[in-house]
């Protein structure tokens, strides 16, 4: 392999590495917004919960959605009429029943 063909190798990984930083960061975690069994999330190191959510918007499971969008989303409204929307924090509301 060329010096040359290293060098575009080698640029076209960081262009990579730096494209997939980017589009992270233009991304948030947001609370009580993913349909049951749609959720992202992190039970801890080493471990993953994806998928795992019991209820439509559990408020202790988090989707990524783009940033600054998460506590603008049109939600339904709860069975009782009360407003849903969604948080950067995790929510005490909609969790399943033990």
């Amino acid at each position: 392999m060329s010096y040359q063909s290293k060098t575009l190798v080698i640029a076209s990984a960081f262009a990579a590495a730096v494209a997939g930083a980017a589009s992270a960061q233009e991304n948030e975690k947001c609370f009580g917004v993913s349909l049951a069994g749609q959720n992202d999330c992190a039970a801890g190191e080493g471990t993953t919960c994806a998928g795992t959510s019991k209820v439509d918007y559990q408020g202790n499971a988090w989707v990524l959605v783009p940033a600054g969008t998460c506590t603008t989303m049109e939600l339904p409204a709860a069975a009782d009429g009360t407003a849903r929307t969604g948080s950067l924090e995790a929510l005490t509301r909609d969790l399943p029943s033990a």
